[in-house]
């Protein structure tokens, strides 16, 4: 099982998928938590030039609740990072697949609700 949801664009630039990006986790129902630079953190931390990365950190909130109320200490594995990065022809979007990532966790509740937000974690990306 592959643990992210993957898309390419090619020749997209990075300011544009992110807004399409954005958008389209808004309109599921997610909200960007954080998000992590890591092409600026790299320079800043390191003085090393990288091509564009970035995590949005991205929660539901109604479907966050559930699982921690199934699963307390899921917390540890939200929210779901998608990432955004530029690789030669065009830029990657990837989502976290959280069945994947959930498959430590022995809980079949826990397991449905990581499937629905699966779900619409691969309409996010299908969306962009």
């Amino acid at each position: 099982m592959s643990y992210s949801i993957d898309r390419f664009f090619e020749g997209a630039n990075l300011d544009e998928v992110e807004a399409r990006t954005r958008q389209a986790l808004a309109n599921a129902g997610f909200g960007v938590l954080t998000e992590i630079d890591v092409k600026a953190a790299m320079k800043k931390k390191l003085d090393k030039d990288m091509d564009g990365y970035l995590i949005l950190g991205a929660c539901n909130p109604g479907m966050a609740r559930e699982a921690i109320g199934l699963e307390p200490k899921v917390g540890a594995m939200l929210p779901c990072n998608v990432i955004l990065r530029k690789i030669p022809g065009g830029l990657e979007v990837s989502a976290v697949d959280p069945q994947a990532s959930m498959q430590a966790i022995e809980n079949t509740e826990l397991s449905a609700v990581a499937g629905k937000v699966r779900d619409r974690l691969a309409g996010v990306v299908a969306a962009i």
